[in-house]
């Protein structure tokens, strides 16, 4: 990939963990929850151990929805449902409560990874750019309104608006669709190898891996950034 033979017109973003902050944004969130409900009171001493133990039960049920295993309706509330569990509190009630709640304020965070702004500015200079996304539809456009981003995507695909989900390469053919793009002149950028890179791979599309954290892989593939201003070099 190089400035001179400007290879791709459109790029896909991925949002959560690409560009939101997701486990910040979340953290903020789940502080905001623990006070407000009282948690504390209820048995759970640490906010720690309990983020700790709604992740397990929410990257296993994410895995189900993005399965079409569970709806996400079931998906919101029997995450913290299972959590409240686990410190012995069956109060379904309340993991309801709790689950509204965060799906009402998460959004409201606005921590992104570094340089997402810049890179995204320098980027849409040149490209047309769009979102592919797993995430709630109501919740990802407050997301990206809320932070600031919405300015610089021509579209942004859900997976409910596609009816599928990533690493599904339907929903990919349905974004080049949507976006008017050719896959040949189209470029993925997304944190999940499987999700993401290989997802898009599938649809005949290049991927970047985005890899803030350097975690370890076997994956065979092209392009690997721990940086998001790392695209400006490459792209």
């Amino acid at each position: 990939m190089n400035n001179g033979s400007r290879k791709y017109q459109h790029i896909f973003f991925d949002l959560d963990m690409t560009l939101w902050d997701f486990e910040s944004n979340a953290r903020e969130a789940y502080q905001d929850i623990y006070h407000t409900f009282r948690l504390s009171d209820r048995g759970i001493a640490s906010l720690n151990d309990f983020v700790s133990t709604y992740f397990v039960h929410n990257d296993r049920l994410w895995q189900q929805y993005r399965n079409g295993e569970i709806e996400k309706e079931l998906l919101r509330s029997l995450r913290f449902e299972l959590t409240l569990r686990d410190y012995g509190i069956d109060d379904p009630a309340l993991a309801h409560a709790i689950g509204h709640e965060y799906v009402t304020i998460s959004p409201t965070k606005t921590r992104l990874f570094p340089n997402a702004h810049a890179t995204l500015a320098y980027l849409q200079k040149q490209y047309t750019l769009s979102i592919i996304t797993n995430g709630f539809e109501e919740v990802q456009y407050h997301k990206l309104k809320n932070s600031s981003l919405d300015s610089y995507f021509s579209h942004v695909i859900t997976s409910e608006q596609a009816g599928c989900k990533k690493p599904d390469p339907d929903i990919f053919r349905y974004a080049l669709q949507q976006a008017g793009a050719d896959a040949s002149r189209s470029v993925m950028i997304g944190d999940d190898l499987e999700v993401d890179v290989l997802g898009a791979m599938h649809a005949g599309i290049d991927a970047v891996f985005f890899n803030p954290k350097k975690i370890e892989h076997n994956s065979n593939i092209r392009h690997e950034i721990n940086d998001l201003n790392d695209l400006i070099n490459i792209l």
